[in-house]
């Protein structure tokens, strides 16, 4: 925990959170506003994807400032108004929260950059909630735990930025409701030596949010069904990565994207995130498998494809996919170890 002499308006804190990959997947909620899933989910913790946040407090009463830096230049530039939007709604909880837990209701100076493409369906709301609920904790002198990190994480309206807050292969919820509603590490990041060779089709924002997917949900009537057959899934999920047995993950991580899928394509109305080139990569995985190279796909709510394999497969299924028309950039990222603090602040 910081000295209580550092708590003052111009204490600086950077962090930087890593997106994850969900091999079974949150879809539909009981409660959307408070990110209450209805349906547990199981994910990997990436390294190369993340979002780093700079915090700095601001005096009480100064209204908060929420900036983007530029990729290149590293200059800073006034958010966009939706982006802005949640941002602050989630400074607003974090401010409450701190005054609940004696500090004053202080302003927050905040920038943010993602080293991969936002709002594109590669869970960029993850990382960068999980940044900004690290770096304003400690900003406000708090070194908390895990539980109630990715607790706060969660109460940003992302589910998936709770499971950020963890490394290794985490579980999210832990219990039923509210209290039960942080993640939890089940593997730690070296127990299995797994990549994530993600396959970039699309790079712009998609139509359809998955907030908007996941209140679409239980209108398809195969939802009822889904919900059914989870439990069984999950558990076998958790059981193949213990083993580490790939040809058991494989299968079950395709039919866990493909039903993720068919829910958003037959809810009503329908969501269609796949693209001419989602459909390549998937051809081009099982073709690979064929082939006997070790490689299974994955997509969360947008078009691009998550290829997993053995740490080992890593550049001959990048190479493959690097080859393909639709394809963009390939990014090569592997399981990690969670959020990071680091010295060096955006302004």
């Amino acid at each position: 925990m910081a000295e209580a002499s550092e708590i003052r308006p111009g204490h600086k804190i950077t962090v930087s959170a890593p997106s994850n990959i969900a091999f079974v997947k949150y879809w539909g909620a009981t409660d959307l506003q408070r990110a209450l899933p209805i349906n547990p989910s199981f994910s990997m913790t990436l390294t190369e994807c993340t979002s780093r946040s700079t915090v700095e407090l601001l005096p009480e009463g100064m209204s908060d400032e929420v900036f983007l830096v530029d990729g290149n230049g590293g200059r800073l530039a006034e958010a966009p108004e939706a982006f802005r939007g949640r941002i602050q709604a989630h400074l607003e909880r974090l401010r409450a929260w701190g005054v609940e837990h004696g500090r004053p209701p202080y302003g927050f100076r905040v920038a943010t950059r993602n080293s991969f493409p936002a709002a594109a369906g590669l869970a960029s709301s993850a990382s960068g909630f999980a940044a900004l609920t690290c770096a304003v904790t400690r900003a406000l002198g708090f070194e908390l735990g895990l539980e109630e990190l990715s607790d706060l994480a969660r109460r940003s309206g992302s589910g998936s930025a709770s499971r950020s807050i963890l490394g290794g292969y985490v579980q999210w919820p832990t219990g039923d409701g509210e209290e039960g509603a942080y993640a939890h590490q089940v593997f730690p990041a070296d127990h299995w030596d797994l990549a994530d060779v993600i396959a970039v089709i699309e790079t712009g924002p998609k139509r359809v949010s998955s907030l908007e997917g996941h209140r679409r949900a239980p209108s398809s009537p195969h939802f009822p069904r889904r919900l059914e057959l989870l439990p069984g899934r999950l558990t076998a999920m958790r059981k193949a990565v213990e083993a580490r047995d790939f040809d058991t993950f494989a299968l079950l991580l395709e039919e866990e994207a493909i039903e993720l899928h068919l829910i958003a394509m037959s809810s009503k109305p329908p969501v269609f995130y796949w693209q001419p080139g989602t459909v390549e990569v998937l051809a081009a995985v099982r073709a690979m498998r064929d082939e006997g190279v070790p490689a299974a796909s994955t997509m969360d709510a947008g078009a691009n494809v998550h290829v997993v394999c053995p740490g080992e497969a890593t550049a001959g299924v990048a190479e493959r996919l690097e080859g393909l028309t639709s394809v963009q950039r390939v990014i090569r990222d592997r399981v990690g170890p969670g959020p990071t603090a680091l010295d060096e602040h955006f302004f």
